[in-house]
């Protein structure tokens, strides 16, 4: 299996009572699908996964598998602070239908490259042959992957595609080149998908996605047919988007964002805070200008 395009990181929908919201869920993976979207990746960050216990997150990702229907390749994000707690996910995940897991690193204490490592791979082992994203985000994440590792999971059979949302698109060029023809780059929310595009990325894994699907699939689109002007005409508009989530917290970015398309995805999980009218009126203003309302 080949990953490319548009993979939307889907938010996880919850209801007043803190349970999943699999109606709402399968709403936003029925939209998402129609509108073209290439894959789904739920518990990324968007999908607030470090406030969801494993049975909720469970919970998600069988409900966006039975919504899919195997339309489209389901990546579902692993995230603990330790390898046997990584294992038992990655297992649960493979047993309940994915076609492919992004694998992220939790840390409360700092861990060395060698327990970095180990931690990656031992997650491909599980995956039982699934392709493997491995996720990097230094903002959010106490220990990250180093130019060194990366290289050295890249010669891991499954472990073939990386997100590296650094907001250093020189560090995803070192990336590219070193593990060349083995592991394939998608653009991060924080990076402009144009540029990695350019440089060699294949698609883009992210929030935002979710509440522009069309015009994410249009950028992605143009970037194929080698169209860089065109690329760039799409890719100005939506650099807003990406401004507004990094004003405001991302799930309650996106959350408020799909509530004002239509989709009951209900707040993000306290201790977090829904956005106030104000925010909400700026929001609908940015999703305005890009012909997302």
């Amino acid at each position: 299996m080949s990953l490319h395009g548009v993979f939307p990181y889907l938010v996880s929908p919850t209801t007043a009572e803190g349970e999943v919201n699999t109606s709402a869920l399968g709403d936003l993976v029925e939209h998402l699908i129609a509108q073209g979207v290439h894959g789904l990746a739920p518990l990324g960050s968007t999908g607030e996964f470090a406030y969801l216990s494993n049975a909720q997150r469970l919970v998600i990702v069988r409900a966006t598998v039975d919504v899919n229907r195997g339309r489209v390749p389901v990546i579902a994000g692993v995230a603990s602070t330790s390898i046997n707690d990584a294992v038992q996910q990655t297992k649960a995940l493979v047993e309940a239908g994915v076609d492919g897991v992004l694998a992220i690193l939790e840390a409360y204490f700092p861990v060395s490259d060698a327990g970095v490592e180990a931690y990656f791979r031992a997650i491909a082992a599980a995956a039982d042959g699934r392709p493997v994203v491995l996720y990097t985000n230094p903002q959010f994440q106490r220990s990250d992957l180093s130019l060194p590792v990366i290289e050295r999971l890249s010669h891991v059979e499954n472990i073939r595609y990386i997100k590296d949302a650094s907001t250093n698109t020189g560090r995803l060029l070192s990336i590219i080149e070193r593990t060349r023809s083995r592991m394939e780059v998608f653009s991060a929310s924080a990076h402009i998908p144009a540029c990695v595009l350019m440089i060699g990325g294949v698609g883009w894994m992210a929030g935002p996605a979710c509440i522009v699907p069309r015009q994410s699939i249009d950028l992605y689109d143009a970037a194929r047919a080698g169209d860089w002007t065109r690329v760039m005409d799409l890719q100005r508009p939506l650099w807003r988007v990406n401004e507004i989530f990094a004003k405001y917290s991302i799930a309650s970015c996106i959350k408020a964002a799909l509530q004002l398309q239509g989709f009951d995805v209900g707040n993000p999980i306290a201790p977090q805070e829904p956005l106030g009218d104000e925010a909400r009126a700026e929001i609908a203003e940015v999703l305005a200008s890009v012909g997302a309302l």
